[in-house]
């Protein structure tokens, strides 16, 4: 018993490792039922408090007494003490009563290529806008007209705005892309001031497209430095850079694999990016123009592109259709008049895709070989004159809206090509326009002078 007294008389495991032990071992309490039990401590008893309830007191208060043993447990209390009235100490000194900075600001400090403004959570919407977003009906979304008040008008951009696009997963989020080298992510029905949640400035030039990644909360953007760039918007980090050697013009996803995207060029390259091994897994060689458009077909068999045939003689090759897997040109001579196209949709369920023509009119084409026009039906009424002007269907298909050159949206009946309405967005050309994938009615656009609006 001596000896085992003897070996627990040290103050800890550590501290007396390669020094003399101590000539006369201290009294302590009986660590065995063989021991007899001491009615009064030589030493004070260690002040204990449960963990959580309140800080325990720093141990330079009750040292404890020379030759006791201090067990790990105690010294981890003690440690742990120490530390919390550390902290206590720091915090009290920068003002009980300030704020703690939000996590998602520190991180723009360190991150130089995000500026976070407003906040990208949707506790700050409306209810009855919050709960329409998450549970679509048609009766939730007619008593919106009296809580939305449109148009929403988003202000941030310096120069044109190139593309706009609502996310599928966040649906209170729009993402732009501006010729001011920046991307921006709109809280759209914030009641904060600031409807700008983000701003990544990771492009060294200006932005020509912006896409959300269907899984995750991520946003795939390329432009005139000549790289596309996976950014993560919550933190703003940079997850992946694909460089090419050409202006990258457009991308979009696979529709199957959400680890694809297609990507073209100034070149007239087409690529399909791996984002998992950041290399090139497809490359679609054709000796085009530049490409204005790209878009996948529904069961993603097939993708079409479109591309500038200026300096050519031939117009055959504007349109094309590609088999994806064969890496093939199924047709070239999908559209054979002496315009550019510089924007592609598909019908969200009917086999046919629309076709934005520079000679202010929009075309349609049926999307089973041999992928003919239809030549007794086109949308014009709006004007392109030039300018990179886009269009995009409804949710069920039954309306076309288009942006036009001047600064108007116009609204066309999908089964009779009749203009149905046309309202006033911009005194500059409007460049894009984007339905909101669950709310009906809901659509935003942008515009040459940088601005960004959203309308019912």
């Amino acid at each position: 018993m001596d000896l085992l007294c003897g070996a627990y008389g040290v103050p800890s495991d550590e501290e007396n490792e390669g020094q003399a032990p101590l000539p006369a071992p201290v009294a302590k309490k009986a660590r065995s039922e063989g021991c007899p039990r001491r009615t009064e401590p030589p030493f004070p008893a260690v002040l204990r408090r449960p963990i959580g309830h309140g800080l325990a007191p720093a141990p330079t208060k009750l040292p404890p007494a020379e030759g006791r043993y201090i067990s790990k447990r105690e010294r981890a209390i003690l440690a742990a003490a120490a530390a919390s009235a550390s902290a206590s100490a720091s915090f009290s000194s920068s003002g009980q009563g300030a704020a703690r900075p939000s996590p998602l600001l520190s991180t723009s400090v360190m991150n130089p290529g995000l500026t976070a403004v407003g906040s990208i959570s949707d506790l700050d919407i409306p209810h009855d806008v919050l709960s329409a977003l998450r549970h679509p009906a048609k009766d939730r979304v007619k008593h919106l007209k009296g809580s939305i008040k449109h148009p929403v008008v988003l202000s941030s951009h310096t120069k044109a705005v190139n593309a706009l696009q609502w996310s599928r997963n966040h649906m209170h989020l729009l993402a732009s892309a501006s010729m001011d080298q920046t991307v921006c992510v709109w809280n759209v029905w914030s009641r904060e001031n600031k409807k700008v949640a983000r701003i990544f400035t990771h492009h060294n030039a200006a932005v020509k497209d912006v896409r959300w990644s269907p899984e995750g909360l991520s946003l795939l953007s390329c432009g005139y430095d000549c790289c596309s760039r996976l950014v993560d918007v919550e933190n703003g980090i940079q997850r992946q850079l694909f460089k090419e050697d050409q202006v990258v013009g457009v991308v979009k996803f696979h529709p199957d694999n959400h680890n694809l995207f297609l990507s073209g060029g100034s070149k007239g390259s087409l690529r399909l990016w791996d984002i998992r091994t950041g290399n090139v897994a497809q490359e679609y060689v054709k000796p085009l123009g530049p490409i204005f458009d790209v878009e996948f077909s529904t069961d993603a068999r097939h993708l079409i592109s479109s591309s500038d045939v200026s300096k050519s003689n031939a117009s055959e090759n504007s349109i094309i259709v590609w088999d994806v897997s064969r890496q093939i040109p199924l047709s070239n001579q999908v559209y054979v008049e002496a315009y550019t196209c510089p924007c592609i949709r598909y019908h969200p369920s009917d086999a046919c895709f629309v076709a934005q023509s520079n000679g202010n009119y929009i075309a349609i084409f049926s999307a089973r070989p041999p992928f003919k026009l239809d030549r007794y039906k086109r949308y014009e009424k709006h004007a392109v004159s030039g300018f990179p002007i886009k269009c995009n269907f409804s949710l069920d298909g039954n309306e076309l809206a288009s942006g036009s050159a001047d600064g108007c949206i116009y609204f066309y009946n999908y089964t009779s090509a009749e203009l149905v309405r046309k309202l006033r967005a911009f005194e500059e050309p409007c460049t894009d326009v984007a339905y909101h994938p669950v709310l009906p009615g809901v659509i935003a656009a942008c515009g040459w002078n940088g601005e960004v609006s959203v309308f019912q």
